[in-house]
């Protein structure tokens, strides 16, 4: 059952209760990004975001809009690693103690840094284990409140307000490409362009290894997956949320996916060109908005190269806002992919 949808005004009031507790991070342009592209790209730049990505966003907000008795009881959350650590710094912030239902096999860093904020950790096999389950049998057990990583409307809030940011910044958009794995990213970027940018295409991109929400997208409801096998552990989610995919159905204009080849491409492309280091979630949709096809090739290319001409007339280029979600990534692992290992 579909709990209450978010709107512009609680992104308004997420705002407001994040204050300046969240880093106002700083949208960078590429001259060889924008000739790649074809396109003006605005780079939202969430991984110098606290704990190194969107996630600390939605995890304050859900925290700060417990009642006293949730503060008192806990948090439990299940989560590769971005918003493991996101909430474990928020319950470090406001002094709630945070439980996190994370896998074996997350990367070292997400999960270091996860018991250094003073969080919890439940392992498990994610190739074989219900991580939800798991987090469910705790809040009947310990009376835990669950804050999950996507399907919250605090939690979809709170990362809708790095569009609210982005679009202050850069002015009016064309298209907006959205880092995609449970949706609450997209969904919360999708409710702030409808409201500053009507006219905005807001894409969604995930992994071409598991482009659940595509397949979603296509038929129109939710459908489940096996657990994906790419690089983009943040986005490796089996199923969209509810609250989510009733969202992106409403808002989101079209939903692309890129392979982990291009993901690495990109990887090597923002650390060259742009200096950044960028974890390969965090660069799905930089990889889409840097090889977009002719206007001619795709219906999603079609619709905003229309929505750039009826802007723009005198304008050749749309202008494309693109989420860098986050930079927290191994470092071996980020090397030997520079690499080409």
């Amino acid at each position: 059952m579909l709990g209450v949808l978010p709107d512009i005004v609680a992104l308004r009031e997420a705002q407001a209760r994040l204050g300046t507790t969240v880093h106002r991070t700083p949208v960078l342009r590429s001259a060889q990004a924008d000739r790649l592209a074809g396109a003006q790209l605005f780079f939202k730049c969430e991984n110098f975001q606290r704990t190194g990505s969107f996630k600390f966003r939605g995890a304050l907000n859900a925290v700060r809009a417990l009642s006293p008795e949730q503060r008192r009881a806990g948090v439990i959350s299940f989560s590769s690693g971005n918003h493991a650590q996101a909430l474990a710094r928020a319950g470090q912030i406001e002094g709630v103690q945070v439980t996190v239902v994370m896998p074996h096999d997350a990367p070292s860093a997400k999960r270091l840094a996860t018991q250094q904020f003073g969080a919890s950790i439940l392992g498990y096999d994610r190739m074989r284990q219900d991580r939800e389950a798991l987090a469910a049998e705790l809040v009947a057990r310990e009376g835990y409140t669950l804050i999950p990583p996507f399907d919250h409307p605090a939690v979809i809030a709170g990362q809708g307000t790095c569009a609210l940011e982005l679009f202050e910044e850069a002015g009016p958009l064309d298209a907006l490409y959205v880092c995609l794995g449970g949706g609450g990213l997209l969904a919360g970027c999708a409710l702030a362009a409808a409201e500053l940018a009507p006219g905005c295409a807001v894409i969604g991109v995930e992994p071409q290894a598991g482009n659940d929400v595509q397949q979603s997208f296509q038929c129109g409801y939710p459908i489940r997956i096996e657990v994906p096998h790419t690089i983009a552990d943040g986005a490796q989610t089996t199923r969209v949320g509810d609250l989510t995919f009733a969202i992106i159905c409403a808002r989101v204009s079209a939903i692309e996916t890129v392979s982990d080849p291009q993901i690495i491409e990109t990887m090597r492309f923002l650390a060259q060109w742009m200096k950044i280091v960028v974890e390969p979630t965090g660069c799905l949709a930089a990889a889409a908005a840097m090889q977009r096809q002719p206007a001619d090739a795709k219906p999603q290319s079609r619709l905003v190269g229309e929505a750039a001409v009826r802007r723009h007339p005198q304008q050749a280029r749309p202008r494309i806002g693109v989420v860098l979600s986050g930079g927290n990534v191994d470092l071996a692992r980020y090397a030997a992919w520079l690499a080409g290992a």
